[in-house]
C-alpha cells in the first residue's frame, strides 16, 4: 500500500509539475507556429510562381503557353512538398526527436530502396527529361500507346491523360516510350463530297469554290481558305470530290463538320442532289426473245 502511496504522489506531483506544462506549452506554441509559417510560406511562394509567369507572358522572348502551365504546376508540386517535408523535420525536432539520425538513416535506406526501385528511378528520370525536351504539356492532345485524350498533367512519376469520353488515364512516366503530340502544329481538315454522274462537273465545282473562299471570314479555326482538290474517286454510283483546309491544332473534326453542313446547304441551293445507290436490271430471257423475232 505504501508503495502505491509513493506512485500516486510521484503521478501527481509529476502531473502539477509547472515545468513540464510550460515544456509541452511551449512545445504546442512552436508546433503550431510551425505549421501557420509553413502555410503562408507556401502560399507566397505559390503566389510568387503564378506571378513570376503572369510577368513572363508579357515579355519579347518567352516559351510557350503550354510549356508555361507545365512548369508553374510541375514548381507548385516541388514547392509544397519541399514545405511540407521541412515543416515535419522541424515538428520532429520540436518533439525531441533526433532528426539527424532519421536523415542520416533515411539516406541508407534510400540507397537501398533505390537499387530495389529501378522502376521508380526511371519514371522520375523519364518525367525529367519529358518537361525539358518539352515533348509535350498541360492541355496538349497527344496519343501514348492505346491511351489518347488531352494532358491533365505532368509529374516527375506519372502522367495524366483524359479521354473525351471522360476517363482518366495515369501513366507511369518510365512506359511512354512513343508519343504523337496533336497539338504542335496546324490540322488538316479532310471532307470528301459526292454528286452524282449526270451532274455538271465544272459548274459543281465553280460552287464549291465559291464557297470556299467565303468561309475563312466566318470560321476564326480556319488558318487558310479551304482548298478543292477534285476528283478524289468514283464509284458506280457516285463522283467523290475531296475539299481540304488547314486549321488550328486539334480545330480539324469541328471545322470538317462545318464544311459538310456549308456545302451541303450550297448544293442545295443550287438544286444539285446527293447521288443515291442505282439497281440495274438486266433480263437475258427477254434479250433472247428479241433476237428470236428479229432473226425470224
Amino acid at each position: 500500500m505504501k508503495d502505491i502511496a509513493n506512485s500516486y504522489d510521484r503521478i501527481v506531483e509529476t502531473i502539477i509539475n509547472d515545468d513540464l506544462w510550460t515544456k509541452i506549452g511551449v512545445g504546442l506554441f512552436k508546433i503550431i507556429s510551425i505549421l501557420i509559417f509553413s502555410a503562408l510560406f507556401l502560399k507566397i511562394v505559390k503566389l510568387a510562381i503564378f506571378n513570376f509567369f503572369k510577368v513572363r507572358q508579357k515579355a519579347p522572348i518567352r516559351v510557350s503557353e503550354r510549356r508555361e502551365a507545365t512548369l508553374m504546376r510541375l514548381l507548385t508540386n516541388v514547392a509544397t512538398y519541399s514545405v511540407y517535408f521541412i515543416a515535419l523535420i522541424m515538428i520532429l525536432d520540436t518533439l525531441g526527436v533526433e532528426v539527424k539520425a532519421i536523415l542520416a538513416g533515411a539516406g541508407i535506406v534510400g540507397l537501398a530502396v533505390g537499387f530495389g526501385a529501378q522502376n521508380l528511378v526511371r519514371d522520375v528520370i523519364t518525367g525529367f527529361f519529358i518537361i525539358l525536351e518539352d515533348q509535350f504539356a498541360v492541355g496538349d492532345y497527344v496519343r501514348i500507346g492505346n491511351f489518347e485524350g488531352y494532358v491533365e498533367e505532368i509529374g516527375l512519376r506519372t502522367t495524366k491523360i483524359k479521354s473525351w469520353t471522360g476517363e482518366l488515364h495515369i501513366l507511369p512516366n518510365g512506359t511512354i516510350t512513343q508519343v504523337t503530340n496533336f497539338s504542335l502544329n496546324n490540322s488538316i481538315a479532310i471532307v470528301d463530297v459526292s454528286v452524282s454522274h449526270e451532274g455538271d462537273i465544272e459548274k459543281i465545282e465553280t460552287i464549291i469554290r465559291e464557297l470556299l473562299e467565303e468561309l475563312p471570314a466566318k470560321y476564326e479555326d480556319m488558318v487558310k481558305p479551304p482548298e478543292l482538290l477534285g476528283i478524289q474517286n468514283i464509284t458506280s454510283s457516285e463522283v467523290v470530290m475531296r475539299v481540304t483546309c488547314e486549321t488550328k491544332p486539334m480545330r480539324h473534326w469541328h471545322v470538317a463538320r462545318v464544311l459538310r453542313k456549308e456545302i451541303k446547304l450550297r448544293l442545295d441551293e443550287h438544286g444539285i442532289e446527293i447521288p443515291f445507290p442505282r439497281l440495274v436490271l438486266y433480263n437475258r430471257q427477254d434479250q433472247k426473245e428479241n433476237g428470236t423475232k428479229e432473226h425470224a
